[in-house]
């Protein structure tokens, strides 16, 4: 379950050993981690994707795997293993999002579904009751740091909120002490954070920073 607000330090790495080492930078201070998988497809920004390395990952973090795949109805069942607590997928990408959701709720994961920052949020609104969660990224699928459009992102993020205010809004992106609140006060109780916290010297630090 999600702790609101909860931070989740995000994974965007080309190899598996890079998974490992970032994780085990973050595990003292949350419950939680975002691996972003790329196919360089859907992305032009591939990372690791190669669901058969989980058996090798030991941690006590709830992992959430990001698949910014085409056609993830042909690999959901891959991602569907220990210790992967959470999936999401683009609605852009799926073509029967119903069958995604239905694989998720037989192995006990929850499911949520995301979209691009150029996606009207209004294509979610169908499934607000029947996924765990939304997500909006605030960047396009691709490496971290990017800049963020934030007027439109606030307004996506409202819009959500507005029209489901039970809802978990997952933000993706640009998330730093500065964006933190203004994404909350819309109505996002999820902040996933790359760059601030995996570009700082002090990863402790800068998480607490995040909490604050």
């Amino acid at each position: 379950m999600i702790i609101l607000t909860e931070i989740i330090p995000s994974i965007n790495v080309q190899t598996f050993p890079e998974v490992q080492d970032q994780i085990k930078k973050v595990e003292p201070y949350v419950q939680w981690c975002h691996i972003d998988v790329t196919d360089g497809v859907f992305s032009k920004h591939p990372t690791w994707q190669d669901p058969a390395d989980l058996v090798n990952l030991k941690t006590p973090l709830n992992v959430e795997a990001h698949l910014m795949v085409e056609n993830p109805e042909a690999v959901i069942d891959q991602w569907l293993v220990p210790p992967v607590k959470r999936i999401i997928v683009h609605l852009e990408a799926m073509k029967n999002p119903g069958l995604i959701i239905e694989k998720c709720r037989e192995k006990g994961i929850e499911i949520g579904f995301a979209i691009k920052p150029e996606t009207s949020w209004e294509i979610l609104k169908p499934w607000f009751n029947r996924v765990d969660m939304v997500q909006t990224l605030s960047v396009h699928p691709g490496p971290s740091g990017q800049p963020v459009d934030w007027p439109n992102m606030l307004s996506k993020i409202f819009g959500i909120h507005a029209a489901c205010p039970g809802c978990i809004i997952e933000v993706d992106g640009g998330i730093n002490p500065h964006t933190y609140k203004n994404a909350i006060s819309a109505g996002a109780n999820v902040l996933v954070v790359g760059s601030f916290i995996f570009d700082s010297s002090d990863i402790r630090s800068a998480i607490e920073e995040l909490k604050k």
